[in-house]
């Protein structure tokens, strides 16, 4: 969070400079508008999240068994039960959201529930709630809302100098200076949604890993998690609903055929390698 931070305010240092504005009152207001919108996903990213995959909260008395398991889970990690979801489709996968373990929210497929047999679905969910417990979920939707706003930064640089935004000095030296900062600008347009992307993902990433490890350390049974992962690989059901914005928030890649490959084509996956995750889980 501080690398974005700072980040946020060296494209908007150099965005400024380059168009002649006031360079560290734009840093700011562009610092407090971040915070505001990080604020905003603070409170509202679960619902949002929800509401585009479709989810709907079922009751104890709906299934029975999904909600013991989630409650008992909770329980032993020391956490208050999450309200729990399900998706209608084929696709197996799970996800969690929520500000804190107060508010969090468990998100299972009902092809994650046809698919699993009890000890890999505690797998799931041990993982799912590792990531309420980690506080991941607050963490990656506050991360997804600065990634987008260092979009809108470039995007709204790249507005001006097409429209002819922008002040230019009449100062020789401080034109030169200008105009040095205006390339600079132009290289930081095309390359910071791509680097604020890549801080994203690795996140995400190093989050999975964690996940996998504090489920484990909940559940005791390392296969339980490590089958179940199996499976999710060979299901090639597509997953609707899902996208660029929610991938990371899934257990497994909801895309299909779109697991780590070479190594620069892995920069931009938001999951590790689920044959890396399994053969981690297995070497326990």
């Amino acid at each position: 969070m501080v690398l974005f931070s700072v980040f946020i305010v060296t494209v908007s240092y150099v965005f400024a400079k380059a168009l002649g504005y006031n360079e560290w009152t734009f840093a700011a207001f562009a610092l407090i508008f971040a915070g505001f919108s990080s604020l905003g996903s603070y409170y509202y990213s679960d619902q949002l999240v929800l509401a585009s995959v479709g989810a709907r909260e079922i009751q104890e008395k709906d299934n029975p068994t999904l909600y013991h398991i989630v409650e008992n889970l909770a329980i032993g990690d020391g956490v208050p039960t999450p309200k729990v979801y399900v998706m209608q489709t084929d696709a197996p996968n799970a996800f969690a959201t929520g500000r804190d373990p107060k508010h969090a929210v468990v998100c299972v497929t009902t092809g994650l529930l046809a698919l699993m047999n009890k000890a890999e679905l505690e797998g799931v969910l041990a993982h799912e709630l590792s990531h309420v417990k980690n506080y991941d979920t607050r963490l990656m939707a506050v991360v997804a809302i600065l990634v987008g706003f260092v979009a809108l930064l470039a995007q709204m640089f790249t507005n001006a100098l097409w429209w002819g935004g922008g002040r230019r000095s009449n100062d020789r030296e401080e034109g030169n200076l200008q105009s040095l900062f205006l390339i600079i600008g132009i290289i930081f347009a095309i390359l910071s949604p791509i680097v604020a992307t890549l801080i994203q993902l690795a996140v995400s990433r190093k989050r999975e890993f964690l996940a996998d490890a504090s489920g484990v350390l909940l559940t005791r049974y390392p296969e339980g998690l490590a089958s179940a992962l199996e499976k999710i690989a060979h299901s090639k059901a597509p997953m609707p609903g899902a996208s660029n914005a929610t991938a990371h928030l899934f257990i497994a890649n909801p895309f299909t055929n779109k697991e780590a490959g070479a190594w620069f084509a892995s920069l931009f996956d938001t999951h590790p390698p689920i044959e890396e995750r399994i053969k981690i889980l297995r070497s326990m």
